[in-house]
């Protein structure tokens, strides 16, 4: 018969002769002490690297878009081209004339492309500042939280505002230690004022929208009026937290409002939501309309606070992230007086 009862606690020297690691196959000498090494786990994983994400845009697709602007692009100039010679050819005058409006346009076609250059890289720095910072914080690194402090205050300069945060940031720069205290701080002393008055956008915005649409006759004026207020807000979010951002910065902030939305999953009827409206009896006091537009009050709402998170340059460590119900408990009690 085989023991099963469990062995006692045994010790033994490595370089023991008696010592033998069991191997499978071959029995182990008479009065030897077998050493079973560990076997790996099936189910432990292995630290592979990920692979690289597949690239947003298709080398296909670049190269459509790339031979379709070239081929408009010289299109263009050929007209222009074949105007200024027709001028050219009734009158000189004519000719000069044309000549300095395509000057103009090509200056200002120019410009506008420098600012939209310009208003992109604002907003991949203000981007990059946010994950170095957390960056900062997980590894409460001195060195790069002082560089993200020193880039923040470069970007906030032009902010009249922050000017007495920043120096009182300035003074005590040095005497912090640790990277993270050094980005709460940063958080505490340049984000404070303008979380204060970016959650009042988007509290006034929430309450243009309840309002407008609770009282439009149409719906089309609804959408209207709220695409334009949404578009409005992110712009002025942006702005105030040191972004500048173009028509094409515009639409990038959008795609990132709406992939954070996606995650976080605020455009749908969630339990805060939910809370929200249920929580006050709004459906049992007010009218349809007047619930339609506590609703998309609240959706502004939730878009405001998506906006908030893509465009701040820090995460939330020191301070509090705003939340719905700092943004729309105004905009339900008032719904509620005008119901009552």
């Amino acid at each position: 018969m085989t023991d099963r009862s469990p062995r006692r606690p045994q010790a033994f020297r490595l370089d023991d002769p008696d010592v033998v690691l069991a191997e499978d196959g071959r029995p182990a000498p008479r009065g030897a002490i077998v050493v079973t090494p560990a076997q790996p786990q099936e189910d432990a994983v292995e630290d592979v690297p990920l692979p690289a994400p597949p690239p947003s845009t298709s080398r296909w697709g670049m190269l459509f878009w790339s031979g379709l602007g070239g081929l408009v692009s010289l299109g263009i100039g050929l007209a222009v081209s074949k105007l200024i010679e027709d001028l050219f050819a009734r009158a000189d005058w004519l000719g000069y004339a044309g000549l300095g409006f395509a000057a103009a346009l090509a200056l200002a076609t120019l410009a506008i492309v420098a600012r939209e250059l310009f208003g992109l890289m604002r907003l991949k720095t203000l981007n990059q500042l946010r994950e170095r910072a957390a960056l900062a914080l997980e590894k409460d690194d001195r060195r790069l939280a002082e560089e993200v402090t020193r880039e923040l205050m470069a970007v906030t300069k032009s902010s009249p505002r922050l000017f007495r945060a920043r120096s009182e940031l300035g003074a005590h720069l040095d005497a912090i230690i640790d990277g993270g205290d050094l980005v709460r701080l940063t958080e505490r002393q340049l984000m404070a004022p303008l979380d204060a008055e970016a959650t009042l956008l988007v509290s006034n915005a929430a309450k243009r929208v309840s309002v407008v649409t609770a009282v439009s006759p149409r719906a089309a004026v609804d959408l209207i009026f709220v695409l334009v207020t949404a578009v409005g807000l992110v712009r002025r979010l942006a702005q105030l937290y040191g972004g500048r951002p173009g028509a094409l910065g515009m639409i990038r902030l959008f795609r990132q409002v709406v992939a954070h939305l996606a995650v976080t999953g605020g455009m749908a009827a969630g339990d805060s939501l939910i809370q929200q409206v249920v929580g006050h009896g709004i459906a049992a006091k007010l009218s349809a309309r007047l619930g339609e537009g506590v609703v998309n009050g609240l959706l502004t709402a939730r878009l405001g606070l998506a906006a908030i998170d893509v465009t701040r340059p820090l995460p939330f460590a020191a301070l509090p992230a705003p939340a719905l119900r700092d943004v729309a408990s105004g905009l339900i009690a008032r719904q509620e007086k005008e119901g009552e």
